[in-house]
């Protein structure tokens, strides 16, 4: 996201006609678009612009009012974000029933260091409430008797409380595209391994099951693709010989809430940006992001032998490989 865009995001049924009418809308305006992407999934329809209204030769309200008008003829939801919009972002923190990455949060909010406002935090349980109680932040169960959460419900709260960033610290809930598509590029999950290896649930216990000598943790944005988001932080341990799957949750706890909280202050600064669906930091030589692993396992690493003789490389002619007898 570029702070300086302005962000249309265009949601409803599958209803592809509105594109002309929208871009039609938007030139007839003076608004340029900058990027304009369309999917559709499940039946929902998602149409996502930056464009640049800097110049355009209506007010923002009546902009709004305008596209408003525009989706109540064809059925879907608009939404316009300003770039004035991202001066005082707030979050909004998913929570299951573990408070390790909740309570990360809050912390670092309330000592000035996460960048933003938590507005609110939003359970599928009532488990955590007390927590959010303790740093007097509003909360919200939104499950039934199950755990099964009101999605109508969720996206009501996100715009009571106008949400720009949404943090899933451990929520153990796959969003539906009703809630993705809308806030795409705006939610950070954290998944207990390094993606893209055992995505899904019980990852712990896939990497025992596997025999994996190194487990870790992953902070990435969430699309429609289960665990397939791209990927902005990681952190590794070891597995120790006989560890159990509780032995690997108390090592990647810990982990989980740093690869998230330095997700979520990456996103906040913009010093990443996401293209061909990878993360890519902004500026290298102007960060002290730690994106994976520490410093101290590069020096650990051998340095030799290495390939030093140039006429052997990847570009050779000749490929065919020949087993020895």
């Amino acid at each position: 996201m570029t702070r300086e865009r302005t962000e249309i995001t265009i949601v409803g049924n599958d209803n592809s006609e509105i594109i002309a009418d929208v871009t039609s809308l938007l030139f007839e305006r003076d608004v340029d678009i900058v990027d304009l992407d369309q999917a559709v999934r499940e039946g929902t329809f998602r149409m996502g612009m930056q464009v640049d209204a800097s110049e355009m030769s209506v007010s923002r309200e009546q902009l709004r009012e305008d596209l408003d008008a525009l989706g109540d003829e064809f059925g879907v939801d608009v939404t316009v974000r300003f770039p004035s919009n991202c001066e005082d972002r707030s979050i909004a923190v998913l929570v299951t029933k573990e408070s390790h990455c909740l309570e990360a949060l809050l912390e670092r909010w309330e000592n000035d260091e996460l960048g933003a406002d938590i507005g609110v935090v939003i359970g599928n349980h009532d488990t955590l409430r007390p927590l959010a109680a303790e740093y007097d932040v509003p909360f919200h169960d939104i499950g039934d008797e199950n755990g099964t959460p009101d999605e109508d419900e969720l996206l009501d709260l996100l715009a009571e409380y106008e949400i720009d960033l949404i943090a899933l610290a451990r929520y153990i809930r796959i969003l539906s595209p009703e809630v993705v598509f809308r806030y795409e590029d705006r939610i950070i999950n954290v998944h207990p391994s390094l993606l893209p290896a055992f995505p899904g649930a019980a990852a712990y216990r896939q990497a025992l099951e596997e025999g994996v000598r190194i487990a870790g943790v992953t902070a990435h944005y969430v699309t429609t693709d289960l665990d397939q988001g791209p990927i902005i932080t990681q952190r590794a341990f070891n597995i120790p010989a006989d560890a159990t799957e509780a032995d690997l949750k108390e090592r990647g706890q810990p982990l989980e809430a740093d690869a998230l909280a330095e997700a979520i202050r990456l996103h906040l600064e913009d010093e990443i940006t996401t293209e061909g669906g990878q993360t890519r930091v902004v500026d290298p030589n102007a960060t002290d992001a730690q994106l994976g692993a520490a410093t101290e396992l590069d020096q650990a690493n051998p340095s030799e032998p290495v390939d030093s003789r140039e006429e052997l490389t990847a570009d050779d002619d000749d490929t065919t490989a020949v087993a020895d007898d």
